[in-house]
């Protein structure tokens, strides 16, 4: 007896297949690098600092970092992982 496979279900599993696959080629900070935390909080002592809005990894080992100040003005800062500092 043939099984067939609804096309919803199909779909999801394909999705999540690619998920995970994308996930595992992302590569990691390397062993030296300062703790996502510490980068953070030389973040937030900087002048008029708000709030952080997005933080990306980037595979060329740095930070993605959007924050904004209080008056509203969006920085966007790429901070070396190993060092902290920008780039």
């Amino acid at each position: 007896m043939k099984r067939i496979v609804p096309p919803a279900f199909f779909a999801a599993f394909m999705l999540a297949s690619c998920t995970l696959s994308a996930q595992a080629q992302q590569p990691l900070p390397p062993e030296n690098a300062l703790k996502l935390s510490e980068i953070v909080a030389k973040i937030e002592q900087r002048n008029d600092f708000r709030y952080v809005s997005e933080i990306e990894w980037n595979r060329e080992g740095y930070y993605d970092i959007t924050y904004f100040t209080g008056d509203k003005a969006k920085v966007e800062i790429k901070i070396d992982a190993v060092s902290g500092q920008p780039r």
